[in-house]
């Protein structure tokens, strides 16, 4: 009976023996993958089984990317079975399913601090360890970066040879850099390995037509055996040879679409193809990867996994796993949010997308491969026929939605900070140039906390500002992120909103006012100082201007600018004029961002404002440092922009005027 309540795969994962830390008298013998070869091949289902009751109790109390490492256990297992790591390099894409290769090569007991401040980062890194061989994060680049390593151990002379893998998943596979890196391999004689890692998931259900495809693809077991066998006998007899390889490839591909009766798109670019395989059967795919580890030239390895795998909870609702946060190792239940909190703000945008889009039929949505993340879920489940999810293609996401808005649409592109910046040149080609009407909704903008560097939103302010005709803005609340989507209708270009990943400081109204462009608000008069910020910063710098007001006796003047561009020169004239030092604070960087921006404003338009000097101008934000991963009260404090911060800063300024 206790096994019918219990959400864990009892096959799969061993009954914790403690309610602290499962037991796992094999992993705890792992400190390196050259341990885990000292095992024996009978040995690794133990191993496996181990390694996913080891995240789950990990993951439970410390949150992080659950679904993806569940389902990579057996190949990460295989790889560092099979594979000298880390001589051999595993280049992983994304880096969402690296948690079994991160407690494998050394971290395991440095896995609780898997995702904080000082400790582990949530993906895998060179400056980390060694066996992190290139920066993941962001989707498609394995591919691209394993060729290069390929290219250089081919042209080093490596000796013994050394071996390179890219792993990557169904969904990456589709972004367009991977189908750059897949063509230059298939015309490269590099020696390199890719393994799909094919879940049918992204963080939603995968889409397009390669998904479609992938989940038919398939390779006769009795052809891929044969030809191992025939592609031994030729080596050991030395028929095999350069020149003639390509017409054998050939030759193979016509044989092998023959018998099953379709093309493999991978083959059709001379890229070997073996699969596809089960990826949870741990004695095949250290077969299979023995067999094919020394073939010279690109191939390409197709395991099918179950994202979430051993456990059930994780298994039926992956979407929602793959980053759960807290939850109940034995029955997956997970802590009921409050509803007297305060909406995220991703949710302030779907309810007010799907408002706008009630009001006018042009309205369309689109997002890539997020569509629970961004919140443009709720358009789709009201208007299907007018939400894009494009999959992990920012790039055509953004001159997609040039071509509707060219035709009368009016699109809102809902993506990551981060993410957009993969876009920046059809944002400037596809949007700008001509002035199409596209409303740029960019989720996770400023410092996001435990995804660390390679998700920090923190470029967006000063990469927008510099494309002519797009107007910039950021709200510092629900309400004015309402108005701001409400404003962007009226414009007859693009108009970029960003705001920060989690919850608004309050409930918003149902405003559906708009703004006039280019216009800020004051906040609170003031004549010793004033403080311009840009988004939800706007509260700590009321907080730290109540302390020092308080306690060092100034009057300070408080201005929420709303709008990088364009930039509310009235403000910045009634500043000017008052002849006192100033503060700009953002969450981005501090180069080419909003502070950036008043120093130019103040350079070319001083004269005009009546002002006598030059006023005294600090600029609080990002650091030109890339910012490692924390909570965002952690990385605000860190970078100095927190209330103590601001305040030091404000004290500092009494003090060197005194």
């Amino acid at each position: 009976m206790e096994k019918e309540k219990t959400n864990v795969d009892a096959t799969a994962v061993p009954e914790p023996q403690t309610a602290s830390r499962p037991a796992t008298p094999l992993l705890d013998t792992i400190d390196s993958p050259a341990d885990l070869r000292k095992l024996s091949l009978e040995q690794l289902p133990q191993v496996c089984a181990e390694l996913r009751s080891f995240l789950i109790n990990s993951l439970s109390s410390h949150p992080g990317h659950f679904a993806s490492s569940m389902g990579s256990v057996e190949l990460t297992v295989a790889l560092h079975y099979v594979f000298n790591t880390p001589y051999d390099r595993i280049v992983w894409d994304v880096g969402h399913q690296a948690y079994g290769h991160k407690i494998l090569t050394g971290r395991r007991d440095r896995f609780e601090t898997n995702r904080t401040l000082g400790g582990l980062s949530g993906f895998p890194s060179p400056k980390e360890s060694e066996y992190d061989t290139f920066t993941a994060g962001h989707a498609s680049n394995s591919i691209s970066a394993g060729l290069g390593m390929a290219v250089a151990t081919a042209l080093n002379t490596d000796q013994p040879p050394r071996n390179v893998v890219a792993v990557i998943g169904d969904a990456s596979i589709s972004g367009g850099l991977a189908f750059e890196g897949l063509n230059n391999a298939a015309n490269s004689n590099s020696n390199l390995l890719i393994i799909l890692n094919d879940n049918d998931m992204s963080i939603d259900r995968n889409v397009g037509s390669l998904n479609s495809y992938l989940a038919h693809i398939n390779t006769s077991k009795g052809y891929n055996d044969l030809r191992y066998n025939v592609s031994g006998m030729l080596k050991k007899l030395n028929l095999i040879t350069e020149q003639g390889k390509g017409r054998i490839m050939r030759f193979n591909n016509s044989l092998k679409s023959l018998l099953n009766q379709e093309q493999n798109i991978f083959e059709g670019l001379n890229i070997r193809y073996f699969g596809p395989f089960d990826g949870h059967d741990i004695a095949t795919v250290v077969r299979v990867l023995n067999d094919i580890k020394d073939f010279s030239g690109p191939r390409i390895l197709h395991l099918r996994t179950v994202k979430g795998k051993g456990f059930l909870p994780a298994e039926k609702d992956p979407a929602t796993w793959h980053a759960p946060g807290i939850f109940n190792p034995a029955t997956g239940e997970r802590p009921k949010e409050s509803p007297e909190k305060p909406p995220k703000y991703q949710d302030i945008f779907g309810k007010t997308l799907v408002e706008i889009a009630d009001a006018n039929p042009k309205v369309t949505g689109i997002t890539a491969a997020m569509l629970s993340g961004t919140s443009v879920s709720m358009l789709q489940e009201k208007y299907p026929e007018r939400t894009f999810d494009v999959g992990i293609s920012e790039g055509h996401a953004v001159t997609f939605a040039g071509g509707l808005a060219k035709d009368g649409m009016r699109p809102f592109v809902a993506i990551y900070s981060s993410f957009l910046q993969r876009a920046y040149s059809h944002m400037i080609h596809d949007v700008a140039i001509e002035g199409l009407p596209v409303t740029f909704c960019i989720d996770r903008a400023g410092l996001v906390g435990e995804d660390g560097p390679t998700h920090h939103g923190v470029f967006d302010l000063a990469y927008l500002r510099s494309i002519p005709g797009m107007t910039v803005a950021a709200p510092r609340n629900g309400d004015e992120l309402r108005r701001l989507m409400y404003t962007s209708l009226s414009l007859d270009g693009p108009m970029a909103i960003r705001y920060p990943r989690g919850r608004a400081n309050a409930h918003p109204s149902d405003t559906r006012e708009t703004v006039t462009i280019g216009t800020g608000e004051r906040l609170k008069d003031g004549k010793d100082l004033a403080i311009l910020t840009v988004g939800p910063v706007a509260d700590d710098a009321m907080k730290a201007i109540e302390r020092a007001e308080r306690e060092l006796g100034l009057d300070i003047a408080l201005y929420d600018m709303r709008f990088i561009k364009p930039l509310d020169q009235a403000i910045l004239t009634e500043v000017a004029a008052k002849g006192c030092p100033i503060i700009t604070i953002e969450d981005g960087t501090v180069n080419g961002g909003m502070g950036s921006a008043v120093l130019e404003w103040l350079s070319e338009n001083l004269a005009a404002t009546g002002a006598t000097a030059f006023p005294k101008v600090v600029r609080m934000g990002v650091p030109d440092r890339f910012i490692p991963q924390g909570t965002p009260d952690q990385l605000h404090r860190l970078c100095g922009f927190d209330v103590d911060g601001i305040y030091a800063t404000i004290a500092n300024i009494k003090s060197s005027l005194q």
